[in-house]
């Protein structure tokens, strides 16, 4: 099977992915980045009534139009405890921000355009018009009317208005199940004592970190010998748990050792394509055990995370029904980058800005999938398309931001 080049891999991958669409019920507490299902609408009017936008006295436009109008104050308002009277000619009610306005009231006058007497009376002091520093019942939103609409995703601020909505719980679509599966002989868990041929489990925790981020549930399936009874068990208990997305890490190639790629299609595995042109993240496996998705990654853990990056996080995205992360950008390349072959390249950088404010990308010197710690010390991933010629130093680059934030 030739290499599939990374566009075309990316493509067949979510083309053959549709949103999960299963939903749920949750408390506002626990809607955060959750995606609407339905519309929501508002169970009551806001504000429930004519309220004050400012401290001052409520007041009848006709009674000072003009600065220097005397009147009686009769009464407070102010949140939670309104002034049940009415104002009449040439009278005014004390009145706090968020107060109802009292009845036969048309305006509010601000507390220090009001001049207080001894007597009990204020004296205006500033010209004002109707309706001044009033917020009229149903400014923001209505009973009944639909304020969010389904797809919407839940952020600070659509929480915030989803809970003056009176809604404590809203219906959200299911989080995606990813089942996470680390084969190897050679592979212990953190904290443990390494043999002489063993190295410590690293990629679990990447991998299930991003698909966290993505929008998903992890289900840790552990890691597991290169032995086709536990690697079937490993998958049957994924598929017990009813998991959308099942990711093995190592495994996946055809080498003597790699037994993930069989024993999965022994299991009922639609082999879809595997080995992408690409660099790190050549032997990456994609298809299908039912309705669940598959997906292979490489052992080398910067491989792993590359592959996560482009295969994991939009299939996941895609399944919870949330948008793409924004992570191609672009930068000026810091040193000459070498002509590259027929794989596309993922070259870890770091970024800097310009005295003119754009990004240049300065790749380590060393690039080995292996090598984690420079994959955490970067910010970005600069892309060498296949066979790319060699390009100058200064020159602008595509890069794959690894922190999107970046780009705020």
């Amino acid at each position: 099977m030739s290499l599939l080049p990374v566009t075309d891999a990316q493509a067949r991958l979510l083309n053959s992915t549709t949103p999960l669409h299963r939903v749920e019920s949750v408390t506002l507490d626990m809607a955060e980045g959750r995606v609407l299902a339905k519309d929501l609408t508002a169970r009551l009017t806001q504000p429930p009534f004519d309220a004050s936008a400012m401290d001052g006295y409520a007041i009848r436009f006709e009674d000072a139009a003009e600065p220097g109008a005397l009147l009686t104050v009769i009464g407070v308002s102010a949140a939670g405890r309104a002034f049940e009277g009415t104002v009449g000619k040439g009278e005014a009610v004390r009145i706090f921000t968020g107060a109802p306005v009292p009845a036969g009231a048309d305006c509010v006058l601000l507390q220090e355009d009001a001049e207080r007497l001894e007597d009990g009376r204020i004296r205006t002091t500033y010209p004002l018009r109707k309706g001044q520093h009033i917020r009229p019942r149903g400014q923001d939103f209505a009973e009944g009317e639909v304020v969010l609409s389904a797809g919407t995703v839940m952020d600070f601020s659509r929480l915030t208005v989803a809970a003056a909505m009176n809604q404590p719980t809203l219906d959200v679509y299911r989080r995606p199940l990813v089942a996470i599966l680390a084969t190897g002989d050679e592979l212990v868990a953190p904290g443990s004592e390494p043999g002489p041929s063993q190295i410590i489990a690293s990629n679990t925790f990447g991998i299930a970190a991003l698909a966290r981020n993505a929008g998903a549930h992890v289900l840790d399936l552990g890691i597991v010998p290169d032995d086709k009874e536990e690697i079937t068990a490993a998958i049957g208990r994924a598929q017990v748990a009813k998991a959308d997305v099942i990711v093995t890490l190592g495994g996946a190639s055809v080498g003597d050792h790699d037994l993930v790629q069989a024993t999965m299609v022994a299991a009922g595995m639609q082999l879809d394509f595997w080995r992408i042109a690409m660099r790190p993240g050549k032997p990456l496996m994609v298809g299908s055990l039912g309705e669940t998705h598959v997906l292979g990654l490489p052992g080398n853990p910067v491989s792993s995370l590359v592959c996560g990056l482009l295969f994991l996080e939009p299939l996941i995205r895609k399944l919870a029904s949330l948008p793409p992360v924004t992570r191609e950008s672009t930068a000026r390349t810091a040193v000459v980058l070498a002509a590259n072959d027929q794989r596309q390249d993922y070259v870890r950088a770091t970024l800097t800005k310009s005295a003119d404010g754009g990004w240049v990308a300065e790749p380590f010197s060393k690039q080995d999938s292996s090598m984690m710690k420079i994959f955490s010390r970067s910010d970005c991933l600069i892309i060498r398309p296949v066979r790319a010629p060699e390009l100058a130093a200064g020159s602008v680059c595509p890069v794959l931001l690894l922190r999107p934030e970046l780009l705020s």
